[in-house]
């Protein structure tokens, strides 16, 4: 049961809007991945301090991830809509006229090196800038809002609507949002008690690969992602945490992390032989950066929901079963370095070994 429609109900038009939306998406993915890890690699090497890589047991679900924050990891919360959301929902998602992406206010966020001159058109997906904007906005705290220009009626185009963006709506609700569409509960989050209502909360941060004590960006993701069920359209979240030193992006298609990961000579090797690449063709389209003999790549675990978290298929009441497990993996790989266009990310189980 899915929230959003899906292609074949879609009208011609509105099947050429996602299929733009999705290439628009593939190319933001890429700039992420360069700015968030590459970027936040570069300033740990700038700052003299050693990159502090991820490891592999912190990628599993449910895992406990160490409560230590970097300073030279680039953290941001990015919002990504197919649509447009209704102005009703700005108790919520929070954009509004004081915080549009217009010169007035833009000038008044010092933090943005703005030229006296400045261009309109750079909001827009479109525009040759549009990725400068970006890099300026995404250190300004909260989160960035592109959405579709519902001004624009013969064409679907896309803009940073909105910067400093709060998502303000409680936990409590989103967990009894989701536990009602998995048939948890019928109306209310404590109606069947205090420590249920509990228990489905912590599900509530496990069904998007979160720790219960995420910090406020990530918090700020899940719940946003939960919130976007509440349109007909599909949307992408992206969120950049000090303390995991990942790139999450929660989307229709579920969750996926990606972090750097270090491969030594004899990984690399065995890598390009298992798929049929030279050496140095490995080197040269997946490695971001080298470390004497070793090699810095982007490695992605991707998750699926079990059927614990999914409706029922009859439709009826269940009970919460805490011990059961809402999240798997469901495939790990090593990702072309952002910007590499002809190779494809290369399968890389090591989770579990």
């Amino acid at each position: 049961m899915t929230y959003w429609m899906s292609r074949d109900e879609l009208s011609m038009q509105n099947r050429l809007r996602r299929s733009h939306y999705e290439v628009l998406r593939d190319e933001l993915d890429q700039y992420v991945l360069d700015y968030a890890l590459t970027g936040s690699y570069k300033a740990f090497k700038a700052a003299g301090i050693p990159y502090p890589f991820v490891e592999k047991r912190e990628l599993k679900p449910k895992a406990r991830i160490p409560q230590e924050e970097y300073g030279e990891q680039k953290t941001f919360l990015i919002l990504f809509v197919e649509d447009c959301i209704p102005s009703l929902h700005k108790k919520h998602i929070r954009f509004f006229d004081v915080n549009k992406t217009n010169k007035a206010n833009l000038f008044r966020t010092k933090a943005i090196p703005m030229a006296p001159q400045f261009d309109r058109n750079l909001k827009y997906f479109e525009s040759r800038k549009f990725f400068d904007l970006l890099e300026w906005l995404l250190p300004v705290d909260y989160a960035l809002l592109i959405q579709r220009d519902p001004s624009t009626k013969t064409r679907d185009r896309y803009s940073l609507s909105h910067f400093h963006v709060r998502v303000d709506w409680p936990i409590a609700d989103a967990a009894e949002d989701l536990a009602r569409r998995l048939r948890y509960i019928s109306k209310d989050l404590y109606e069947k008690g205090e420590s249920y209502a509990e228990d489905l909360q912590k599900k509530f941060f496990e069904f998007y690969s979160m720790p219960v004590m995420a910090g406020g960006r990530r918090t700020a993701a899940i719940v946003a992602a939960q919130f976007m069920r509440k349109l007909p359209c599909i949307s992408t979240i992206y969120a950049g945490s000090s303390e995991t030193r990942a790139t999450i992006r929660i989307s229709e298609n579920g969750v996926s992390k990606c972090i750097l990961m270090k491969l030594n000579a004899k990984e690399m090797e065995r890598i390009a032989q298992e798929n049929f690449l030279t050496l140095s063709t490995f080197k040269k389209n997946y490695l971001v950066a080298k470390e004497g003999n070793s090699g810095v790549t982007i490695f992605r675990a991707t998750y699926y929901h079990t059927t614990q978290a999914g409706p029922p298929e009859d439709g009826k009441l269940r009970e919460l079963k805490p011990d059961l497990h809402w999240l798997r993996v469901e495939s790990q790989h090593l990702l072309p370095k952002p910007g590499v266009f002809k190779f494809a990310p290369l399968p890389y189980n090591i989770i579990y070994n």
